[in-house]
Parts: C-alpha cells; structure tokens; sequence
C-alpha cells in the first residue's frame, strides 16, 4: 500500500488491462501545496507547509518533500517545523484553490457528466457511457491526467476500476502522479494483500478491533465468518467490510450529492481564556457556517462544536435544533449554548463550529417564523459579500484584529462550474 508520503507506490504499465472498469477516482496531489508551486516555481522540489506562518495554526496540506520528515495534516504547524526545518511555511489561499478546482471540474465535465465531486480536490468519474467518444476507461484516464496537467499545470493519480471503492484504492496507491488500473478480473487478487485499514470507511477503531483478532488483510478478512466481524465491528459495519473485502460495491456515481456536513474552525495565535471572546470567535465560525448553508440552499437540524485546549486535549459537544435552520444567529447561540456547558479547565488553543444532518431548505413554509428577522439581516449581508466581497460588512463585535491563524474550511466541498 503506498504511504502519504509517495513511498510505496504501483501504476500501471502503458497499456494496462481495463476489461471491466468503468469508474475512475480522481485525486490532486497535495493540491494546495501544488497550487503554491505552480505560483511560485521556485518552491518546487522543496519541502513546503501550507498553513498559518506565525507557527499557532495547523497543516492544512503538506508537499510530498515535507511528508518524509513525517509531516502531515492536522498537525501543528510549531510541531511540522520541528520535524522538517527546512520547510518554507506558504499562507492557504482558499480563493485561488476554488478556481483551479473550478476549472479541473470542468475539465473531467467535459468528458462526461456522470462526475461526483468528494471534494475540492478529488472526484470520482463514471465514464461507461464514455468509450464511443473517448476510448476505454485507461485510455480517459491518460488523456485527463494530461489535460489537467496540460491546461492547469497541476498532477493528479487515478484509479480506474469496475466500482467505486476499488477506484479509490488505487488511486491512493498510485500517488503522486500516478494511473493505477485494476481489471474487474483482477479485482480478488488486488485486494488480498491490501492492510484492513485501506477498506474505505475503515477507521483507526474498526482496524484495531479487527487487529486485535488478528485480522489485519484483506485476506484475512475473506478467511474470516460474519459472525466474527459483525462482534469486532457490529453487525452494519461488519456487513459492508465482508461485501468491501470481495470487491462488492454497489454505489453509482451520484452526481447531485450533497454535502453531510458543513464546518469552519480556527486556531488561534494564543490560547485564549476569556469567554467574551472566545463566544465572540464562535459567533463568527457560526455566521460563516450559516453563510455557507445559504448558499448551498440546505438548512441544519444539527451543530456540533470542537473545542481543543492549550494542552491539545480535545472534545466535541452537539445539539439538535427544534427546527432546522441556516441562520447564523440560530446556529451561534446553540454553538454558544454547548460551549458553556462544558468545563474549561486550561485556555483554548482551536474551536469549531459545524452543521450537521443537512437538508433542503424549506424557509417560508411554516405558519410563523421566529427567525423572520435574522433571516431578512442574513440576507442582506449575503448580498453585500456577494458585491462587495466577504467582511464588506459584519457585526460589530466580530470587528477587530484577527485571533486566529486562517485555517481553511473543514473538508471544503469544490464550487460550481458555473461562472
């Protein structure tokens, strides 16, 4: 299995067998630290920290040449300086990656419109109904992976497969700047060797319970009964890696996914006591999260909050709402409202605001409204962002200098295609 750090890695030889395939996994590689080479060529072949520069923030994205000093994302930045001096520390630049991941989208439209994006860098392609046009699943793959290099200047992997997580598999195999092809034939034997915790949806929990039953392949797993996994992982868990492990997947590329899920967080240049701004500084994620709920057209019937303290011990608290709501007001005060609930033993290093179990909105329709006039407040402050640019104004007591280390959104989904 290849590493994050692109040790390891397998592609394919030109020519490769696809007999079967049929879904493609396309993923940049280390995008956001790709963006900042392609801005500045002189970065290139050095070891680079996207994130906050003051050394408070965390990695949001690292070059393959940092990831083999053992560098990697969610780490902070004070300790990826330690383990890579070397590094040069590149300031994220959201609006620049949600144009180039604008344009990379539109690339991979134009081949076919059966396109699920997972998020701002990474897509996967159905492209069955493709061949006529553009030659087999391997043959797109190389054209993509040449056109995006060609019009964008940025590398990606591909997996091409007969089903979506067999994809995924390989594409993460094939990094950096690799095409990994997997004959649905060739599916059993691909998969055998692969570690449980490659099985998509398998987390650092579930391998362990599996681990400490001495299941620790894919092998390993087909040698074992249901009834042995549905104990270590339950019984839904255990079905779906009993149906994952022989290549049984059954999603379709699903092109009006929606997002599970919208979150901002921040980590501050100094860990923070006070309450007054520590609630002033969720009331600000809380209106971003909002804004970025309006803007998708969904509401939230949950928030959850992420609290990380100076000693980097970390707790997460939700509510569900009565209603739910895309108005940051709403979503501030539940945010608030969880937050002092909880003990507070040592100052606040990060804090984080996310809703959760997204739906269409449906603003409008209930007999009355209690968020009638936040709603009409909101939405002029999204008409003013959308002409005059985010901030252009805001509450008056989010005014003030920044506290935090501009850390990107959490998961950002990838933009419209449209212009």
């Amino acid at each position: 299995m290849g590493r994050g750090d692109g040790t390891g890695r397998i592609v394919s030889p030109p020519g490769a067998d696809d007999t079967g395939t049929g879904i493609l996994h396309v993923d940049m590689d280390a995008f956001y630290a790709s963006v900042a080479v392609l801005d500045d060529p002189t970065l290139r072949g050095k070891p680079i920290i996207i994130g906050a520069s003051e050394g408070r923030g965390v990695v949001s994205s690292a070059s393959y040449e940092a990831r083999r000093f053992g560098v990697r994302s969610a780490m902070p930045v004070g300790q990826a300086l330690r383990l890579c001096p070397t590094a040069i520390v590149v300031s994220p630049r959201f609006d620049r990656y949600v144009e180039l991941s604008r344009e990379v989208m539109g690339i991979f439209r134009d081949v076919t419109p059966l396109v699920e994006p997972l998020s701002i860098d990474e897509a996967f392609l159905d492209v069955r109904g493709a061949r006529r046009l553009w030659g087999s699943p391997g043959v797109i793959a190389h054209t993509l992976r040449e056109r995006v290099r060609g019009q964008t200047g940025l590398v990606c992997s591909i997996g091409v497969a007969a089903t979506k997580h067999v994809a995924k598999m390989a594409s993460t195999i094939s990094k950096p700047d690799g095409l990994l092809i997997v004959a649905e034939p060739d599916t059993a034997a691909f998969l055998a060797p692969r570690s449980v915790r490659a099985l998509w949806g398998v987390g650092p929990k579930a391998s362990a319970a599996l681990e400490s039953r001495g299941i620790f392949t894919v092998a390993d797993v087909l040698a074992s009964s249901r009834s042995v996994l549905d104990r270590a992982l339950g019984p839904a868990m255990g079905e779906r890696v009993w149906h994952l492990s022989r290549g049984i997947d059954a999603r379709e590329v699903d092109t009006t996914r929606v997002e599970k899920s919208i979150g901002h967080e921040e980590t501050f240049h100094t860990d923070i006591a006070d309450t007054g701004v520590l609630h002033v500084e969720l009331r600000r994620l809380a209106d971003r999260v909002g804004a970025r709920l309006r803007k998708h057209g969904v509401e939230a019937a949950t928030i959850s909050i992420k609290v990380r303290f100076s000693d980097f011990s970390t707790l997460t608290r939700s509510r569900t709402l009565p209603d739910p709501s895309a108005v940051g007001q709403r979503i501030g005060d539940a945010a608030i409202d969880l937050f002092d609930a909880i003990d507070r033993p040592l100052p606040v290093r990060l804090v984080g605001v996310r809703a959760e179990k997204l739906r269409a909105a449906t603003a409008g329709l209930a007999l009355w409204d209690d968020d009638e006039e936040w709603r009409r407040v909101e939405s002029a402050l999204d008409d003013a962002a959308a002409r005059f640019g985010h901030g252009a104004i805001t509450r008056a007591a989010l005014l003030g200098s920044p506290r935090g280390g501009g850390t990107l959104p959490s998961h950002p989904r990838p933009p419209s295609t449209e212009p």
